[in-house]
């Protein structure tokens, strides 16, 4: 019994063609073959030649750069390397009758139009008329700098060539051919040459580029959709302290075909980026991490998941991603914190003196404050904040004072002039938790303002219900922590000194030390991604979702101008 061979991977087609890119590319630089020169002569000008060498290569680079489109499968990197790979049939004969490259070509060619139905991931079709604009817009910029210049140089033509014959030459330009013009002086014939010439290949590279970007998706969310999801969060929101983040408005939903459990994610860049753990009971997370799998390939985005714990990496992982440690959460038992004790004297001492300056807090769930409180609350969250952007996407709400949210916890610390100087707010954790959102102080204010605020709500914490605090996200934490014992290897201390530079840049090691004074236990966080070659890729969507990239006007979401 013969069994049936497997289809071609998506990733060997993209290699093959990559591959054929550069033996296009070096097969048109180097010389051509002196007799088929002779023969080749005979039919096709100079010019013919040199155009067919120099578009070669462009299809050769062109072909190259359609091989991240083919690994993910986009139906418009296929139909374009398709087309492309037929011209360098052409192109090869054209070039100087090379037999043996135009039959690689055609090999090519007819792997691509037998394994067409690999590729079927969904277009934008916003893209497509982008990419018609920006070709024409640069096509017509080329073609009036090409008229002008030949205009200019009017009186320096051979003979007396009319505006038409202008219009051709400059239009031929554009796609590396010479016109009916001939000029005196070799110099105006190849500035207009190279102008035309720059303007077609920027008209045609930008708009593949354009049309080849991966498509988005604006979130948008049924009211059936949110309420399903804030009872999923009711009867599993213990499992996550990152689950309630799933309420922001940036983040589109996928959900298990049985709507059992549910993906959080948001497109960024190409990137489909989810956070945290799904939600829902963990026996019907494979089929809702499977249909956020499949979405993402139908539309050709890159998955990853940002800051997901142990049992949902492992989830992720039995999927087919790849998953490595990202960082710690820095987790408190409210039940055994103290401000007793050696380890906590700084902390202790920095409470003490914001105290006997006259600063005193107020712990108090959002349902709990009046109209008045809660209206200066968000001045004062949007006057302390650290610029005009609002940070944060997998462990930030990025929202305060939305009705929605009656259950957040605040902390509102006064003055003795009863000034609000600073303020702290957390989401719910199941029934017994809380996860630190939201964390703003006054400049001018004592220092050990925030260890006064922190400190109030883990006293208040037993009282209230609330078991456990989710503190900060301390990225890479474990480099820290080893480095500082005895034994640290050479390559370990490297990394931490690599990381200590960064945090010139990045709150890392600041932030570790403040989440560790509290003496928490630290439990891990994962990022999942397909393979190493994406992590370029995601590292960019990451920072631009958590807004330490800047992000133009019209991209940003609401919850980043908003709170």
């Amino acid at each position: 019994m013969m069994h049936a061979r497997p289809p071609l991977p998506r990733r060997t087609i993209a290699r093959l063609v990559q591959a054929a890119g550069l033996f296009d590319a070096v097969t048109a630089i180097a010389p051509p073959r002196h007799g088929r020169m002779v023969a080749l002569m005979e039919f096709v000008p100079a010019a013919g030649v040199l155009s067919a060498r120099a578009g070669t290569v462009m299809i050769g680079l062109l072909l190259v750069y359609l091989g991240a489109g083919l690994r993910r499968g986009k139906r418009r990197a296929w139909q374009v390397a398709a087309g492309l790979t037929a011209a360098s049939i052409v192109g090869h004969l054209v070039k100087g009758l090379d037999f043996d490259a135009a039959a690689v070509a055609a090999v090519l060619l007819i792997i691509l139009l037998v394994t067409r139905d690999r590729f079927t991931t969904i277009a934008d079709p916003a893209h497509r008329w982008r990419a018609l604009s920006a070709l024409l817009g640069f096509a017509v910029a080329g073609f009036a700098l090409g008229f002008v210049e030949i205009a200019f140089r009017a009186n320096r033509l051979v003979g007396s060539p009319g505006v038409a014959d202008w219009a051709r030459e400059a239009a031929l330009g554009l796609i590396g051919l010479d016109g009916p013009v001939e000029f005196r002086y070799r110099f105006g014939a190849d500035a207009v040459a190279w102008t035309t010439g720059a303007c077609g290949l920027l008209a045609a590279g930008v708009a593949l580029v354009i049309l080849l970007r991966p498509g988005s998706r604006r979130p948008h969310r049924e009211a059936a959709s949110e309420e399903r999801l804030r009872e999923l969060l009711q009867r599993y929101g213990e499992a996550d302290s990152l689950g309630y983040f799933a309420l922001r408005t940036d983040k589109s939903l996928i959900w298990a075909p049985n709507q059992a459990s549910v993906v959080a994610y948001r497109v960024v860049n190409g990137v489909s980026l989810a956070a945290g753990d799904p939600i829902g009971p963990e026996s019907a997370w494979p089929e809702a991490i499977g249909a956020w799998l499949a979405d993402a390939d139908r539309h050709g985005w890159t998955p990853a998941v940002l800051g997901c714990g142990n049992a949902a990496g492992k989830a992720y992982r039995k999927s087919g991603l790849d998953v490595v440690e990202l960082g710690d959460e820095a987790v408190v038992d409210t039940a055994v914190f103290s401000l007793n004790g050696r380890p906590m004297r700084g902390v202790r001492q920095a409470v003490n003196r914001v105290r006997r300056a006259g600063y005193h807090c107020r712990v108090a769930r959002q349902r709990d404050l009046t109209a008045a409180e809660l209206a200066g609350a968000v001045r004062a969250a949007d006057l302390f904040r650290d610029g005009p952007v609002e940070r944060g996407f997998s462990m930030a709400l990025s929202r305060l004072g939305d009705p929605a949210d009656a259950d957040c916890l605040l902390v509102l610390c006064h003055d003795e002039q009863q000034r609000l100087r600073g303020l702290l707010q957390f989401v719910p954790w199941g029934a017994d938790g809380l996860s630190l959102d939201l964390m703003r102080g006054d400049r001018t204010a004592e220092n050990g303002l925030t260890e006064l605020m922190i400190t109030e709500v883990l006293t208040e914490a037993p009282a209230l219900g609330v078991r456990r605090v989710s503190l900060n996200f301390a990225v890479l934490r474990s480099v820290f922590a080893r480095a500082e014992e005895l034994g640290a290897g050479p390559v370990l201390r490297l990394w931490h000194r690599l990381l200590k530079a960064a945090s010139r840049l990045w709150q890392i090691e600041s932030l570790y030390r403040a989440n560790a004074k509290y003496q928490p236990d630290w439990q891990p966080r994962y990022l999942c991604f397909p393979t190493a070659r994406d992590l370029p890729r995601i590292a960019v969507a990451a920072l631009s979702a958590e807004a330490f990239l800047p992000a133009s006007p019209l991209r940003r979401t609401p919850e980043q101008v908003a709170v």
